[in-house]
């Protein structure tokens, strides 16, 4: 007797339509972002966007927006796989109720509404507080370094610039004489049919690199001029840190000031895997659930100047200051100290590195008597029990789980406001993750 089998009919035609609740079980993601964008977000800011009448009637921007944060929670983020996976993908299906909006409208969709969208960080932000998962007890401040949407090969530095200008131009002007005789030599042989102004071909490549070259090094020499009006600054502050006296800027860029030509406000930054052409990303994280507080993005490599601004940019989502904060050495300083101090916040950041089984991070060259010196004895004196072990467990494994378990690892949009904006998004759609996970 042979084995029966349960019945395989992939030609079987239903007689009720599916319904996209049946897609995928009840309590899954998708379902659960879904009504989350329809129930609980306030999506006038992209609305107030389609007031025009006429015309073939778009995509519902609720769909668009819940389907670019379940995306981006899937780890997916480029347009095109996101149009792929609402052809392939049931839970995708769920999400935009079996409508197909192809990549370009995706893409779009995301450029004109960049800025509303990366809004939705407070709305998702407000829904973890009421649904508790965030307590402002204690928050953990780091960033990482990301890269942007562009090569370092495509980066010159302004040393180079001055050489490949002169050169290039020389190289151009030989050419437009030599270009000058061909038109003349062709005018002679074929008549006088053409301007006698065209530049072959092989001109216009190096005639665009050399005007690219002069942009960014007009711009490097603007940024200099400006840093050199504003004085010293931080740069004097980290020099002395370093044991060095710092010197005001000259007005002129350094030989070794890089600027890239895909995406100028990237700059080279070095990570533990070397260096890379990107931009620094930082986040505020609750202890309590691994909810980020507060974000933002900066194309300086320090992070020293950003601990202040996410602290008061929690102040500004929630409307209260966190308790205590920790950070690691990258922001100390005896300016952030005191800043700790002025909005009453209990802080724990590192004045040195903190070596592997040590209960404590090394006090670096603090200077006696100064706040980083007080600071790390506060941290040594409490040990394995100072909340400073927080830091670790709370805010590295965020970025563990956005670069690694979802896959962020390069910008898609280029220009540092773009890419702050995506940053948030990013941030958002990790929000709203754990929402789903624990609300």
């Amino acid at each position: 007797m042979s084995k029966v089998f349960r019945a395989w009919d992939v030609d079987e035609v239903w007689l009720l339509p599916a319904s996209v609740q049946d897609f995928v079980p009840l309590g899954h993601i998708a379902h659960l972002i879904r009504e989350t964008v329809r129930e609980g977000l306030d999506l006038r800011a992209i609305l107030s966007q389609y007031d025009e009448e006429r015309g073939y009637p778009p995509y519902h921007p609720g769909m668009m927006t819940a389907l670019l944060l379940y995306a981006y929670s899937q780890g997916i983020y480029s347009s095109r796989r996101i149009d792929r996976a609402c052809h392939e993908r049931i839970d995708f299906m769920a999400v935009t109720g079996l409508s197909y909006p192809d990549f370009r409208t995706i893409s779009e969709f995301r450029k004109r509404h960049l800025g509303a969208l990366s809004g939705l960080f407070v709305q998702v932000l407000g829904l973890c507080r009421k649904a508790g998962l965030v307590k402002l007890g204690h928050v953990a401040l780091d960033g990482t370094k990301i890269k942007a949407n562009a090569s370092k090969h495509k980066a010159m530095s302004y040393g180079r610039m001055r050489g490949a200008e002169e050169k290039l131009a020389a190289e151009v002007a030989g050419w437009m004489k030599k270009a000058a005789a061909q038109d003349a030599a062709e005018d002679r042989q074929h008549g006088g049919e053409r301007r006698g102004d065209e530049l072959p071909d092989w001109v216009a490549n190096k005639e665009r690199r050399l005007a690219k070259i002069r942009e960014a090094k007009a711009a490097l020499e603007a940024e200099a001029q400006a840093a050199a009006g504003q004085g010293a600054g931080e740069d004097s502050e980290v020099a002395a840190k370093r044991g060095r006296k710092g010197q005001p800027p000259s007005g002129v860029p350094e030989d070794n000031a890089q600027r890239n030509f895909t995406d100028p406000e990237s700059r080279i930054m070095k990570t533990k895997d070397g260096f890379i052409q990107g931009y620094n990303a930082q986040a505020a994280v609750d202890a309590e659930h691994q909810i980020i507080v507060s974000c933002d993005l900066t194309n300086q490599g320090t992070d020293s100047a950003q601990l202040l601004p996410l602290i008061d940019q929690i102040k500004a989502n929630t409307e209260v200051l966190p308790k205590q904060v920790s950070a690691d050495a990258g922001y100390a300083s005896d300016a952030n100290l005191k800043g700790l101090e002025e909005r009453e916040i209990d802080g724990f950041v590192a004045a040195g590195r903190q070596k592997h089984g040590t209960a404590a991070p090394a006090a670096g060259k603090a200077k006696e008597g100064s706040r980083l010196a007080a600071m790390a004895q506060k941290i040594a004196g409490q040990g394995y029990d100072s909340p400073y072990r927080l830091r670790k467990q709370t805010v590295e494994p965020v970025f563990g789980q956005i670069k690694q378990a979802r896959g962020f690892r390069q910008f898609l949009l280029r220009g540092l406001d773009k890419v702050k904006q995506e940053w948030v998004l990013v941030c958002t759609a990790h929000n709203l993750l754990k929402l789903t996970a624990f609300g």
